[in-house]
């Protein structure tokens, strides 16, 4: 991960941190110009900051979270990948001609196991995120990744996908291209394979594009991502014909962790560095590494069968709900 200085990018409801951010720096300097001793009221400024910071990042509404979840420094797949893995090789290639820079994978080494990691990639600024298509996969994405997948199975390679993506590219040369067959290969596939599957949502889990790398035998989700079945932008234009509606949209979909965790839906949430992941992307990764050795842990100790069908069964639960008569 990169670790060179630069200017942080403000979200609306981060600004009265920077505010008293420049007014902490602004005391400073002009105590050492005039050689006064202030580090009293910088130490309860600084105090003050961080309470701040803490209120805000505990209080944020779901249109908020998707801020944060889309923020362009947040910690990607190929970020995680590097920083948790003791050695990794990328993979290219769906092997029917065509290779997804959107969906990225290949093998490596958690704490010594062979592993198999994949997932979605977006780009840092417009020209990276153009070429990975703002990470959103064609068809040979999903391809490439069931490749990976299959070899993880034929090896006895644990697999971990990470999702971070608005969802399956939907244009025209990608419905050509089969994405609907891609994603549902995938899906009946991943419920077939032997491994051990985890699946993180590390930023923003849209659609299908989410789903068609992520069944699996354990869900996890960063504390600030999101999963939903459609951005709240596009819920809005359809059921309200106004996408200026989006946050209202979000609150209806119960798109945020823990209303996913209370509905059944992941089963673990990962705490985030106040300020989101973005703000401390290395103690993050040591996060997603201690939980995903843990989970490793418990499901190594499982036979073949007996993921299989608690992978289904898991499944099987979502969506059930009971109705009251009165």
């Amino acid at each position: 991960m990169a670790t060179t200085e630069r200017k942080p990018l403000l979200l609306d409801f981060e600004k009265p941190l920077a505010e008293l951010a420049t007014r902490i720096d602004q005391i400073r300097q002009l105590a050492e110009e005039n050689g006064v001793d202030v580090s009293g009221q910088i130490r309860q400024l600084e105090a003050r900051a961080m309470q701040l910071r803490e209120e805000i990042f505990t209080s944020l509404s779901p249109s908020q979270r998707l801020q944060v979840a889309r923020h362009p420094r947040r910690p990607s797949t190929l970020d995680y990948i590097q920083a948790i893995s003791d050695e990794w090789m990328e993979l290219h290639g769906d092997r029917t001609g065509g290779d997804d820079p959107a969906l990225v994978g290949g093998v490596g080494r958690l704490s010594g196991q062979p592993v198999v990691m994949l997932g979605h990639q977006k780009g840092r600024d417009t020209k990276d995120n153009i070429a990975r298509n703002f990470g959103m996969p064609y068809p040979g994405g999903y391809r490439k990744a069931m490749r990976l997948m299959e070899h993880a199975n034929k090896f006895s390679m644990p697999i971990l996908t990470f999702i971070d993506t608005p969802g399956a590219w939907s244009g025209v040369e990608a419905e050509h291209q089969g994405q609907g067959e891609a994603i549902a290969y995938n899906l009946r596939e991943m419920f077939c394979l032997d491994v051990p599957i985890i699946c993180t949502v590390i930023g923003e889990g849209g659609s299908g594009g989410a789903l068609g790398i992520g069944v699996g035998d354990r869900l996890l989700m960063f504390e600030h991502s999101v999963y939903t079945v459609a951005t709240p932008e596009a819920c809005a234009a359809i059921l309200w014909k106004d996408a200026g509606k989006a946050p209202q949209a979000a609150v209806a979909l119960k798109i945020i962790s823990h209303d996913l965790k209370k509905l059944g839906i992941i089963d673990q949430i990962l705490p985030e560095p106040t300020g989101g992941a973005h703000s401390d992307p290395l103690k993050a990764a040591t996060t997603l590494k201690q939980v995903l050795l843990e989970n490793l842990d418990e499901l190594n100790r499982l036979t073949a069968p007996e993921r299989r069908q608690l992978r289904y069964e898991k499944f099987r639960k979502i969506g059930v709900f009971t109705e009251v008569a009165y």
